[in-house]
């Protein structure tokens, strides 16, 4: 394992969330299509990363398709905290063992940062909370 580095552009708060548990919420206006910052974590093993999943409720991971994820239940940040929406103010993009989010669309200050997950290791068995009104009901 070894820790990732990370930088967040905007000031960023974590607190109780609508949608699930905490979520990331944005001190100041943040532009569209500008880079929020990286998702902090461990790197593991994709192998290690399916045993925790069983093992854990509650995990945040991202899979990076060649053999490597990034734990971000560990030593992570506030993006941590981005909650899933089926119409999402935020995109993740995967590169260099590197989880980067950043804006769909401005987003206000105060206003909860939301990303579509995509496929997850929930394989679509959990009910989506987001309150969308384009909601797959499932994630």
């Amino acid at each position: 394992m070894f820790m990732k580095q990370t930088k967040i552009n905007f000031s960023l708060e974590v607190k109780k969330s609508a949608i699930d548990g905490k979520g990331a919420f944005a001190l100041e206006p943040i532009g569209q299509r500008k880079k929020i910052g990286d998702l902090g974590g461990e790197i593991i093993s994709a192998k290690e990363a399916r045993r925790l999943v069983k093992k854990i409720k509650r995990i945040a991971l991202v899979e990076f398709g060649n053999g490597k994820a990034l734990n971000a239940s560990r030593n992570s940040n506030e993006l941590r905290y981005v909650n899933h929406s089926c119409t999402p103010n935020t995109y993740m993009r995967l590169c260099y063992n590197r989880v980067e989010f950043y804006c769909l669309r401005p987003i206000k200050r105060y206003q909860e940062l939301t990303c579509n997950y995509g496929p997850t290791h929930h394989d679509g068995k959990l009910a989506c909370k987001c309150g969308s009104k384009n909601c797959k009901g499932f994630i």
